[in-house]
């Protein structure tokens, strides 16, 4: 069909953008003119305000006092200090294994005292172990389907008959299992008293996580626990009933992934109720005691206890505090580089604006 005016077609007027300025791109356009009077300025700006902050987030890290123990390599006390428990496990991954590692702590640590574990070469980082769950059966909703993405750890075949798993999925299954505590060797062997909860984020324990309703035994009846796990699902902690399930603690904190291979998990708190506490942990000598169950030789990883007090900021962390120290000091370099070349090779902003084709060559 043709436009019998002009012999055109009326289909090719229809698509032809209306003449607008923003359709024809006539808008007018703005870009600003980089000249030494801001630049310069910025990168002194920079500088001076990055500095004092990097300094000052490094100090609060500094402040942090930590102790690292790493007892992957323990020696099982029932092997009269032959066999590393790694090698228990490897070899019977039922067989309980006890195991102990007597530290020092060089110096008081006041206030609050975290209980930390550490993993090294874990990569809870990767996409299909990181989709490995079922946010509805964590929210209390189970279901004989479970989510696809649990696979391979969603059920248990036996005799025939699949039975779904409660957690379900990699990350579950994967759940940190040693037992650690810590004696007082200079305070009469006195156990160092530890708080299973409050490690969580309290938006996890409070909206994600959720029990199904009713007495956990019977709602968890149908359901069978990851193939890793000693324990029931109902059962994580024999001493507070509030702390199984899905709201226990130590499965919250794990299934919130890390996204480094190298990371730390909070597993307790010191109680500072407790008088021979009350002021944090004193100097002296300590051991960590360890019912070993988890094993992490086969992917060449590394177990560590950490003990570490927080600052304002949170916990030890300096690699803010140095990258901003960093970016401070290279703008300043910047700047006074910048500077001096500008005294010696600059010309005046009229000379740079009014340049033409007749303009000579220098």
């Amino acid at each position: 069909m043709t436009n019998p005016a002009d012999n055109t077609p009326v289909s090719a007027k229809i698509k032809k953008p209306s003449d607008s300025a923003f359709k024809q791109q006539r808008l007018p356009a703005w870009q600003p003119i980089l000249t030494a009077g801001t630049v310069l300025p910025t990168f002194f700006v920079i500088g001076i305000a990055f500095i004092p902050v990097g300094i000052g987030l490094l100090h609060f890290s500094n402040e942090v006092q930590e102790k690292v123990v790493d007892y992957t390599d323990c020696v099982s006390i029932d092997s009269n200090n032959v066999t590393k428990c790694s090698d228990v496990i490897a070899s019977y991954p039922r067989k309980p294994c006890f195991c102990h590692v007597n530290f020092t702590l060089e110096s008081d640590f006041p206030s609050k005292v975290y209980m930390y574990y550490g993993l090294t070469n874990f990569y809870q980082n990767h996409r299909r172990y990181v989709k490995s769950r079922d946010d509805f059966q964590l929210l209390g909703t189970l279901s004989e389907e479970v989510n696809s993405d649990c696979g391979p750890f969603a059920y248990i075949e036996e005799n025939g008959k699949k039975t779904p798993i409660a957690p379900c999925g990699a990350i579950a299954n994967s759940l940190f299992s040693d037992e650690l505590s810590i004696i007082a060797l200079d305070i009469n062997n006195m156990p160092v008293p530890l708080i299973r909860t409050g490690i969580a984020w309290p938006s996890d324990k409070n909206i994600k996580f959720k029990n199904p309703p009713g007495d956990l035994e019977q709602a968890f009846a149908g359901f069978e626990k990851p193939r890793n796990w000693s324990k029931k699902v109902w059962q994580l902690d024999p001493d507070d009933p509030t702390n199984n399930g899905f709201q226990n603690e130590d499965l919250i904190v794990w299934m919130r992934t890390a996204a480094l291979p190298n990371f730390r998990k909070l597993y307790r708190r010191i109680n500072h109720t407790d008088l021979h506490f009350k002021s944090g942990l004193r100097q002296g000598n300590y051991q960590l005691q360890v019912n070993y169950s988890y094993y992490v030789s086969s992917f060449h990883g590394k177990k560590k206890m950490i003990l570490s007090t927080t600052s304002l900021l949170g916990g030890k962390n300096p690699f803010l505090g140095i990258a901003y120290i960093v970016v401070g000091c290279v703008c300043l370099v910047l700047g006074i580089a910048l500077l001096i070349i500008h005294i010696k090779c600059s010309k005046s902003t009229n000379e740079i604006i009014n340049v033409n084709q007749h303009t000579p060559y220098q």
